[in-house]
């Protein structure tokens, strides 16, 4: 017997002790990660369990009679355990829309989590979409390298570097992120794009005092001055790049290509996959060659990032599924 519960901070203990063990979560469906910025979405997370056990967890908040699963995170979906078998996983999934459609929500908006950051097979929801009728969309696209191939670097890439090298760059690990964000990461997303980082200072600041294990800030430093810098979110399999900006003015001196050069050639190569994000504008219709370019010089390939759409009444097409 299938039953549903409305988050709140009674279950915080069991929700992250959950996503400890599922197959397809990371840090940032952690309640701390969550809730930094509660104010800004209305969540209407869930619960999932079968005879009282704690089988699922559904991350979400609701706008406007839709929910969204999740808009203040990169990815979403049900999660779930590592050992869910097929069969279950189908039953939880129609009792969730029947859920949603017992409640006049129409609309399910799904941003899975790419396929990387699954510690097991992770194809139930992509396959019970297409099922039910469910419209993609978005689709994203990421720059992925798989560390253990033996990626071929360009030229280009390799001659930053050493331009970096020559002119004497130096990289520093920091738990300091005020100096990136003031410095570097805010004046150059102001100045290129007019928008400011999704996480404020404070924000991250806080985030880190969380996750320290999780967030690392990288800088790099040009007689004593930075110059450049990343934030990576770091999981289980996964180095992604969160943040990335150089000094506009330093560029000439291969602030970036020594950088990442160096984190993913040394700092970083332990991991089975660095992420370097999309390339996209434009909400997935436009792609930053120049960007995507400079990513696929140091291996990266494309791997893409699906966006659904599910009308919830459309769970009646999943009761003959099973012969």
């Amino acid at each position: 017997m299938f039953s549903i519960k409305t988050y709140n901070d009674s279950y915080k203990v069991d929700w992250n002790n959950f996503i400890d063990i599922s197959k397809n979560s990371t840090f940032l469906f952690k309640r701390e990660f969550m809730d930094y910025h509660a104010e800004k979405f209305e969540d209407f997370s869930l619960l999932i369990f079968y005879n009282f056990e704690l089988i699922a967890l559904f991350p979400c908040n609701i706008r406007e009679g839709k929910v969204f699963s999740h808009e203040g995170l990169s990815y979403g979906g049900v999660i779930v355990k590592s050992d869910i078998k097929f069969l279950m996983y189908l039953e939880l999934f129609t009792y969730l829309l029947k859920y949603f459609d017992k409640k006049s929500i129409n609309k399910l908006y799904i941003k899975q989590i790419p396929s990387i950051y699954n510690s097991n097979f992770n194809g139930e929801l992509d396959y019970l979409s297409f099922i039910t009728g469910a419209k993609i969309y978005r689709r994203d696209i990421i720059s992925v390298i798989e560390m253990k191939n033996e990626n071929k670097i360009s030229k280009d890439r390799i001659q930053g570097y050493k331009r970096g090298k020559k002119n004497k760059l130096e990289i520093k690990e920091t738990d300091d992120l005020d100096e990136f964000w003031n410095s570097i990461l805010t004046p150059t997303l102001l100045n290129r794009h007019k928008v400011n980082p999704v996480h404020s200072l404070e924000e991250i600041k806080k985030l880190k005092s969380f996750f320290n294990n999780n967030i690392k800030q990288f800088n790099v430093y040009h007689k004593d001055q930075i110059v450049a810098g990343t934030t990576i979110f770091l999981t289980k399999n996964v180095a992604h790049v969160q943040y990335i900006g150089s000094n506009t003015e330093k560029n000439s001196l291969g602030s970036l290509d020594f950088l990442f050069y160096n984190l993913i050639t040394e700092h970083l190569s332990s991991y089975k996959y660095f992420d370097f994000g999309n390339s996209h504008e434009q909400y997935g219709m436009k792609v930053n060659n120049g960007l995507n370019y400079w990513k696929e010089g140091y291996g990266a390939r494309s791997l893409t990032h699906d966006f659904y759409e599910i009308t919830t009444s459309n769970f009646y097409k999943l009761n003959n599924l099973i012969v």
